[in-house]
């Protein structure tokens, strides 16, 4: 098993990428901080895992005191940390020119930006203090790095998560900590899954296999990420898209 004896605190933990993600470090063999705003919600995550491998940790990531909190309190409950996937993350869209900044901008900023942030800061100053480095994974988005329709603010917020990532692996590689992003692309979470099977069908329609792809997948590349088979990853963007980035529609081929 790949992370044996690894501890994780994974934000957001409690659905989505976050649950496939905790299921798959469990059963990989690491112990895991199901870190989630929903405290019950994580806690039903847990009571489905193997007795021992996981608590609940209640975070709200948009408030520093609360990471700090999760990550002191995954070291209290397994003596150390070994890595943080700051997976934690809300969406929202409308045009531009309609924003309410304080519906619009700020909550997505301190959520998406300002959480992955504070996950970096609260682990590292973690890492740094308990010496043998650690692995910073955040979950940025195919919008950070190109413009999308209604998303001005979360395209903004996940552009900053890379420039997050690209700035940590320089600062706090002399600790021995990697720092990683994933640009998932059209994943079945629960957030796409509200939508009609039209528009779902088109966003399948944006990704290579012509298939949305499956929270446990993003969840094994995320923990490849966080074993020591990847130790020279670092500083980059891992796109975890299948093939969202590298073209924009299917066309019928005229006859030649």
């Amino acid at each position: 098993m790949r992370l044996e004896g690894k501890v994780a605190l994974i934000t957001g933990g409690a659905s989505g990428i976050g649950l496939a993600t905790v299921q798959k470090f469990v059963e990989e063999g690491a112990k895991v901080a199901v870190a989630d705003i929903n405290a019950a919600r994580a806690q039903e995550v847990v009571d489905t895992l193997p007795a021992g491998s996981a608590i609940a940790v209640g975070v709200n990531v948009a408030v520093f005191a609360e990471v700090e909190a999760a990550v002191a309190s995954t070291v209290e409950a397994f003596g150390k940390l070994d890595v943080i996937f700051n997976n934690a993350g809300i969406a929202g869209g409308k045009p531009l020119l309609e924003h309410d900044p304080a519906v619009d901008y700020e909550p997505l900023i301190r959520v998406d930006q300002d959480g992955v942030y504070y996950g970096i800061l609260a682990a590292g100053r973690q890492f740094r203090a308990q010496g043998g480095g650690g692995v910073i994974i955040s979950t940025s988005s195919i919008y950070g790095e190109q413009a999308a329709e209604l998303s001005f603010t979360y395209s903004a917020a996940k552009a900053a998560v890379i420039s997050f990532t690209r700035s940590a692996a320089y600062e706090l590689a002399e600790y021995g900590i990697r720092a990683v992003a994933i640009t998932p692309g059209r994943v079945g979470t629960a957030i796409i899954n509200q939508f009609s099977d039209d528009l779902k069908a088109t966003f399948a329609s944006e990704q290579l296999r012509n298939k949305m792809t499956e929270p446990i997948e993003i969840a094994n590349v995320v923990a490849f990420l966080a074993s020591d088979e990847a130790n020279v990853i670092n500083g980059t963007v891992v796109h975890v898209d299948d093939g969202y980035s590298v073209f924009k529609q299917r066309l019928d081929l005229p006859v030649f």
